[in-house]
C-alpha cells in the first residue's frame, strides 16, 4: 500500500554511562565547540539492527566474509564484504555487465533501508543515486549538566610489547553520565515519484516501510544492547502527519525542544511548538502522535489535539 503523507518529527534518545556515539578517540562525538551530538549513521544503525532482528532485507550494513584465497596475509581472514557481494548475497544473483540498471533499482527497492533511507549504489557498470524518503539530521544532546566519565579497564592479558610482560594491559571505557539527544526527522514520499515511470509496477513508498520506520524509530536504541550502548534507550519520539494533500513544509523541529530535571522525572518541554495550533497549520496536519516513557518522563506541550503514547507498550496515555 503507498503512502502520501509527508511526516515530520523528532526521535529522542537517552544515554546514561554509555555511549551513544563516539568518535574516533573513543569520547562522545562532539562539535568545535564542545556540544555533544550524535550522527544520522549511528540512529540509522540502530533502526537497520532492528530489522535485521526482525529478518527483514538490509542491505547498507556491514558484513563480514572469510576470504580462503587472494594475498597470503589476507587468506583466511575475517574482512568486511564489498557493497556488490553484499547485494549478491541478500539478492541472490551475481552482477555483471548485462545486469540492467531496472533490476538493479527493483531490488533495491526491496530491501527496506533503501526503500527508507535511499542509497548509493556505485559499482562497476552501474551508478545508482536515489535520494531516500526518509531524511535525519543530527542529534544534538539538549541536556546541559552532561559529563564524560573516562573509566580505567584492566585486561586479564598480559601486554606484549618488551618491558612490560609482566604487568596487564589496560584499556580505557568512556561514556557521558547523562546526555539527551534529539534528532529531527523528515518522510517525504514524493522523492520516490520519478522513479515511477521508470520502474515498471513501482508504486513509491509504502505504508508498510513507514510502519517499518516508525517501528525502528520507537525501539532500535532501546533493543541495540552492544557494551558502549547499554544505557541507551528511545525515550521519546514525535509524529506529526499531513493530510495527504497538504502543501505544509515544516523546517527541523528540534530548535524548538527543551529539557530540564524535575524533582521525580526529566521534562521534555515541547511548548516551543505551539506554533503548530495556528489554523493555517493545524489544518494541514492529519495526526500527531507522542511516544515517551511516562516512567522516566514528563511531556510539557500544548498540542491539544496530540495523542499521547506509552513508547514500550504502545498503548494510549
Amino acid at each position: 500500500m503507498k503512502m502520501e503523507n509527508r511526516v515530520y518529527g523528532l526521535i529522542g534518545i537517552s544515554s546514561r554511562m554509555s555511549n551513544w556515539n563516539a568518535d574516533f578517540t573513543g569520547r562522545p562525538k562532539s562539535t568545535s565547540e564542545g556540544i555533544i551530538f550524535g550522527s544520522d549513521k549511528a540512529l540509522k544503525y540502530s533502526i537497520k539492527k532492528n530489522w535485521l532482528n526482525k529478518r527483514e532485507k538490509v542491505l547498507y550494513i556491514k558484513s563480514y566474509k572469510i576470504e580462503n584465497k587472494g594475498k597470503a596475509d589476507e587468506k583466511n581472514k575475517m574482512q568486511p564484504k564489498t557493497l556488490e557481494e553484499r547485494y549478491n548475497e541478500i539478492f541472490k544473483t551475481t552482477l555483471d555487465k548485462k545486469t540492467s540498471s531496472e533490476e538493479v533499482l527493483a531490488n533495491l527497492f526491496s530491501s527496506i533501508d533503501v526503500m527508507n533511507f535511499g542509497a548509493t549504489f556505485a559499482v562497476e557498470n552501474q551508478n545508482i543515486s536515489i535520494t531516500g524518503a526518509v531524511q535525519i539530521g543530527q542529534g544534538y544532546n539538549i541536556f546541559e549538566g552532561t559529563n564524560v566519565e573516562v573509566q580505567d579497564i584492566l585486561s586479564p592479558f598480559k601486554n606484549p610489547k618488551k618491558g612490560e610482560a609482566d604487568a596487564s594491559s589496560l584499556g580505557k571505557k568512556i561514556v557521558s553520565d547523562e546526555a539527551h539527544y534529539v534528532y529531527p526527522f523528515s518522510v517525504n514520499p514524493q522523492n520516490y515519484d520519478e522513479y515511477k515511470n521508470v520502474l515498471s509496477g513501482f508504486d513509491g513508498y509504502t505504508m508498510e516501510a513507514y510502519e517499518g520506520f516508525k517501528d525502528g524509530a520507537l525501539i532500535g536504541a532501546t533493543a541495540l544492547n552492544t557494551n558502549s550502548k547499554v544505557g541507551c534507550e528511545n525515550e521519546f519520539a514525535l509524529f506529526i502527519e499531513c493530510k495527504e494533500d497538504s502543501e505544509l513544509y515544516l523546517a527541523n523541529l528540534d530548535r524548538y525542544i527543551g529539557f530540564e530535571k524535575g524533582d521525580e522525572k526529566n521534562i521534555i518541554d515541547l511548548t516551543g511548538l505551539d506554533f503548530i495550533n495556528e489554523a493555517k497549520i493545524i489544518n494541514e496536519i492529519e495526526n500527531i502522535e507522542i511516544y515517551y516513557n511516562p516512567m522516566t518522563t514528563d511531556i510539557k506541550d500544548t498540542l491539544n489535539t496530540a495523542k499521547r503514547f506509552n513508547i514500550f507498550t504502545r498503548e494510549e496515555i
